[in-house]
């Protein structure tokens, strides 16, 4: 398979795969999912990876969610 299809194939699967992650409302960019794929598939465990998204998503929220926070309170 020439380098020119893989890189199409590679970015069909993204954009496949962003679709979900938006419907499953996972705030993941094409790029973050695009590292996540990577990691998958070089052996990261998954659910391993799913924990650790989750734990800096608490330690290092979005700003925007900072203000929202800060005028709910």
């Amino acid at each position: 398979m020439p380098e020119v299809d893989k890189r199409q194939a590679a970015r069909e699967v993204i954009d496949i795969l962003h679709e979900i992650a938006t419907l499953l409302n996972t705030h993941l960019n094409r790029q973050q999912l695009s590292y996540c794929v990577s990691l998958i598939e070089n052996g990261v465990n998954p659910e391993a990876l799913a924990k650790v998204i989750k734990e800096l998503r608490i330690q290092y929220p979005e700003p925007e969610e900072e203000e929202d926070e800060e005028e709910e309170g």
